[in-house]
């Protein structure tokens, strides 16, 4: 908590993914209880930072609903939510609006769906920044982050392998229960086993929210240690499923570096953060995994974060 008062925050600020992880969660009864598949994230943006005791509550307009081209027994539900914290205080605000697609079972393929598509609505959601003060003495706190992670440090085509991974183990289970995702793909496997092949490999999915958030942190140290905040993921989605015993790992590509507009200490990072893990495969031989096994991403995401200059916050 000194380190973010130290940078002008009231306290410990909530990382962006949990921030994700808990607003996401309150949508999945209303909409996304019989999904088969998140297809899309689209425009989710920041706002005001959360801090430990703050309520968020969200709200979910529906946008879109159009049948599957391939599946009958599917459509497709295109939403936009927003995430508010402390309705009705004086520090009340946006925090978090994003859209995503979903891919959900029909209650009945022979009737017809009530097709159609609407704007979203207008959400004003900047992400909220503590102002610059030369005289706080940030250069004391440097140390306490990686060294060659500053703006000026980052090259756009340079792609970063983050070098740790991350086995999901049973424990998603609980991480869903604990953000309140009621979706029973992710936590009843009695349900499953009665028609195993309607589900996903016939087990227990992972919540997608929860290899979202493992990537985040897995390139954390390499590019987010130097960050004030997250500022927008303009899309993102899920390309393969992960179950328990896989190990998550991650990358990240710099796209690109512009100026902060009003901000000189700070610049803004464009960046695709790619998600991946390794499966077997019985002889295999890919440049870009050991022997016998292949490399299946599962995760892509692009991302903006506000980053730190060097010049600004470090001697």
């Amino acid at each position: 908590a000194r380190y973010a008062r130290a940078y002008g925050f009231e306290g410990l600020v909530a990382p962006p993914g949990l921030v994700m992880l808990v607003a996401f969660s309150q949508t999945v009864e209303d909409v996304s209880e019989n999904a088969r598949a998140n297809l899309d994230y689209i425009d989710m943006r920041f706002g005001a930072p959360v801090y430990i005791g703050d309520t968020i509550e969200v709200e979910t307009r529906v946008l879109g609903i159009k049948a599957s081209s391939s599946r009958p027994n599917l459509g497709i539900v295109h939403v936009q939510s927003t995430a508010r914290k402390n309705r009705g205080a004086p520090d009340e605000g946006v925090v978090l609006t994003w859209q995503r697609k979903v891919q959900v079972s029909r209650r009945d393929e022979r009737t017809a769906l009530a097709e159609g598509e609407v704007a979203p609505d207008p959400v004003e959601c900047e992400l909220w920044l503590p102002p610059y003060e030369p005289g706080r003495g940030y250069a004391d706190l440097a140390h306490l982050s990686t060294p060659d992670s500053w703006c000026e440090d980052f090259e756009p085509g340079t792609l970063i392998e983050h070098s740790r991974g991350r086995t999901m183990t049973h424990e998603h289970i609980h991480l869903t229960a604990v953000l309140d995702n009621t979706s029973q793909v992710h936590c009843n496997q009695h349900m499953i086993d009665l028609d195993p092949e309607r589900y996903v490999g016939g087990r227990l999915i992972v919540f997608g929210g929860i290899p979202f958030v493992l990537c985040l942190g897995l390139s954390s140290p390499d590019v987010g240690d130097n960050a004030l905040g997250d500022v927008a993921y303009r899309t993102g989605r899920h390309t393969a499923p992960l179950f328990a015993g896989d190990t998550v790992f991650a990358s990240t590509e710099i796209l690109g570096r512009a100026e902060y507009p009003g901000r000189p200490d700070l610049g803004l990072l464009e960046t695709r953060l790619v998600g991946h893990k390794f499966e077997r495969e019985a002889g295999a031989r890919h440049e870009d995994a050991p022997p016998g096994w292949k490399r299946t991403r599962i995760f892509e995401l692009e991302r903006t974060l506000a980053v730190k200059r060097r010049s600004h916050y470090a001697r």
